[in-house]
């Protein structure tokens, strides 16, 4: 897990740069399409720095996200051999392709609602979305409500309790990247099973 801390680190040291607002927008563009740190880290250390911009930043965030997410769709709708199929194979994401499908044609706008919360790669999905041609204001829809509600909770938590969730992090970041890859592989296995 040294790459994934180097990775988080990396990330961090953002904050401390006179282009953290930007590095936040971008990264935001960057993970719902192809990188693999989220967002909420560099959220929660602008957040905890400037709690009273923590709505602030989510929107940020979340502009970024749904951003990425729409370029994660056209790189599933025009460039999937090319640059889609390498990144869902890096995140081990074909088997759960042929779910993908199945989730959306069973539950549309819901089934991109709840990728676009959870812990399952966001990327995954944007880029699936693309490749079976999903309604693309269906798509939208789904990426505004659930990536802003998923980083306007984080913004909230930060707004409120700010700190111990910090140093929380940092204290059992071994622990929580090990709990990440459980919940990643649990929603992928949910996904595959359940729908």
């Amino acid at each position: 897990m040294k790459w994934l801390r180097n990775l988080y680190d990396w990330v961090l040291h953002w904050a401390e740069t006179p282009y953290a607002v930007p590095a936040l927008f971008v990264l935001a563009v960057a993970e719902s399409s192809f990188f693999p740190v989220p967002p909420d880290v560099l959220l929660i250390a602008l957040a905890m720095a400037a709690p009273a911009k923590s709505f602030r930043l989510a929107a940020v965030c979340s502009v970024g996200s749904v951003a990425g997410g729409i370029v994660g769709y056209g790189i599933g709708l025009y460039g999937y051999e090319a640059i889609g199929r390498p990144i869902v194979e890096f995140y081990n994401g074909q088997p759960v392709m042929e779910a993908i499908q199945l989730q959306y044609a069973r539950h549309g706008f819901w089934g991109i609602l709840i990728a676009a919360v959870t812990p399952i790669p966001y990327k995954v999905f944007t880029i699936a979305s693309g490749v079976f041609k999903f309604d693309f204001w269906l798509f939208l829809a789904a990426s505004i409500v659930g990536r802003s509600t998923r980083f306007f909770v984080v913004a909230g938590l930060i707004w409120k309790y700010g700190r111990p969730i910090r140093e929380f992090i940092d204290r059992y970041f071994n622990r929580l990247s090990y709990l990440f890859i459980l919940l990643l592989i649990a929603g992928f296995l949910i996904l595959k099973y359940a729908f």
